[in-house]
């Protein structure tokens, strides 16, 4: 080669050079991040795929955060409710006591008296004051917010659980379909047997319900509005109460008496059997398929029988059948979750015209995906253990009418106070009050279980394959990075030295000069 303008030999060896050293910079900076990809000209598609897997890898991180952290709210706020289940269960015990009038003293019913109002204001101050990191849990601010609301259709409503979505506001459109009933039984007093509403001869009664059994004997020439008051003298034992068929008949001869369950619903019965010889007279009726009131003997089917039962309401709910029981209603879906307690007109007359009202907010939103959407969050919620909310009940009210009380009502004054001596309706909105509490603990220990802790292990799983994933797509092999880096390294040294060797060739030109 005798041309010293153009060094062809040095163009190759710096061109190769430089892909060396390029390459040998690359092997360096991975090996020194530990990453594959360090910028979008590595490997462009990769770092696309790579980015959306951190992306989703930060969501599961924060959903998995947030499913522990909605675990420790609902940790706490059943913690509170086990103190509040304590409380009343002590409560039902001094009302017990209390009721055993025969051997205590009205000073030791007034002393139990204050403890029950030390234990309803502290159950108050227990809703008052449980909260978790400032959020208030048990004084109804984790409840359901509802306009609209027809009282005079809907006693009382307890809402669970709301699918929002998008929405602002959710309407709930209830109607009846099939009347709730009591179990009845009917007596005809418009026979020969009966003169003047008298009974003809002595008979002996077994009168079942629900509460219990009771034995009654009644006199010949007895009336019948004096049996009407022996059997509800015994009502409370029975759960069975009796009356005119038609009140308007001031004798009662021509409409007889119907033996009526206290509640409504398949669980009451009425029993009525004739014990014993006499009172031959005595037959009952039963109206067939549970035909609406009001009964008549000219146009109701009747059959003979001497046990009826009462009548679940049948409603509609947005659509969807719910199921009844007695007076009340639950229906639970993926959108909606939710007890209703019907007033009794409502609940016993088929109208065809809805009651509406709306669910307009509140609740307990917890997002457990790692994207927010709908699907990914559930919201339920925890209604306020104010003794003013807690155990409503219809119980017997003044005048003898059924009426919607609370756990307040047991408090010193109050309607259903232990000096008042009305210890079933105490009882009864114990009972209630406890069930509820119970329920409500039931329901959020298993959507710590079953969502909150289910959520988390999947999660965790999602976790684990993710960053498996973007790990295989991103971090760099340092086996195969290292290997490379030798091979760079050489290369660069030998290209160093071939690059020294083509540019002392156009020095042997100086040769041929002399």
């Amino acid at each position: 080669m005798s041309r010293i303008n153009t060094n062809i030999s040095s163009l190759i060896a710096q061109h190769n050079l430089h892909k060396v050293n390029a390459d040998l910079d690359l092997r360096l900076t991975r090996l020194s991040t530990g990453l594959r990809i360090n910028r979008g000209a590595d490997d462009p598609a990769g770092l696309i795929v790579s980015e959306r897997l951190r992306a989703e890898l930060a969501g599961i991180g924060q959903g998995i955060d947030n499913a522990e952290r909605a675990g420790s709210v609902i940790a706490t706020a059943e913690g509170a409710l086990a103190e509040v289940s304590d409380l009343l269960n002590s409560i039902k015990a001094l009302v017990v006591e209390a009721a055993n009038t025969g051997a205590i003293s009205e000073e030791e019913r007034k002393a139990n008296q204050l403890q029950i109002d030390s234990a309803i204001e502290s159950i108050t101050r227990i809703s008052n004051t449980a909260s978790f990191a400032g959020l208030k849990l048990l004084d109804g601010s984790l409840d359901y917010l509802t306009s609209g609301v027809d009282t005079s259709a809907i006693a009382q409503s307890r809402i669970n659980s709301v699918a929002f979505g998008t929405r602002t506001n959710i309407p709930v459109d209830v109607e009846v379909i099939g009347s709730a009933q009591v179990a009845a039984l009917y007596m005809s007093s418009n026979t020969s047997f009966m003169t003047a509403g008298q009974l003809p001869s002595a008979v002996t009664l077994e009168i079942a319900g629900k509460d219990g059994v009771q034995v009654l004997d009644f006199a010949s020439g007895i009336t019948i509005d004096r049996m009407i008051t022996a059997i509800n003298a015994v009502s409370q034992n029975t759960g069975v109460v009796a009356e005119r068929v038609n009140d308007a008949d001031p004798a009662g001869l021509t409409s007889g008496i119907v033996f009526k369950s206290v509640g409504y619903g398949s669980d009451a019965f009425v029993n009525v059997q004739r014990l014993g010889s006499s009172g031959e007279f005595f037959s009952t009726f039963a109206v067939q398929n549970n035909e609406p009131l009001p009964f008549d003997w000219a146009t109701s089917t009747i059959t003979g029988s001497g046990r009826d039962s009462g009548k679940d309401v049948v409603a509609i709910v947005n659509g969807a059948v719910a199921s009844g029981k007695g007076l009340g209603l639950s229906i639970r879906t993926g959108q909606l979750d939710l007890e209703l307690s019907l007033t009794q007109p409502f609940a016993t007359t088929v109208t065809g015209t809805p009651t509406t009202f709306r669910i307009t907010g509140g609740g307990a939103l917890y997002q457990l995906g790692p994207q927010v959407v709908s699907s990914q969050q559930t919201n339920i919620g925890i209604r306020s253990m104010a003794d003013s909310r807690l155990g409503g009940s219809q119980v017997v009210g003044q005048g003898g009418e059924m009426e919607l009380m609370f756990l307040n009502s047991l408090k010193s004054g109050g309607f259903n106070d232990l000096l008042g001596g009305r210890f079933i309706n105490a009882s009864q909105i114990l009972d209630s009050a406890i069930d509820e509490v119970s329920v409500l603990r039931g329901k959020l220990g298993a959507f710590e279980r079953n969502t909150l802790q289910t959520n988390v292990r999947s999660l965790q799983a999602a976790l684990e394959n993710v960053t498996a994933a973007t790990s295989q797509i991103r971090d760099a092999d340092f086996a195969f990075e290292t290997s490379r880096l030798t091979r760079s390294q050489i290369l660069s040294q030998a290209g160093t030295t071939v690059l020294a060797t083509a540019n002392s060739q156009a020095q042997n030109v100086l040769q041929l000069l002399g």
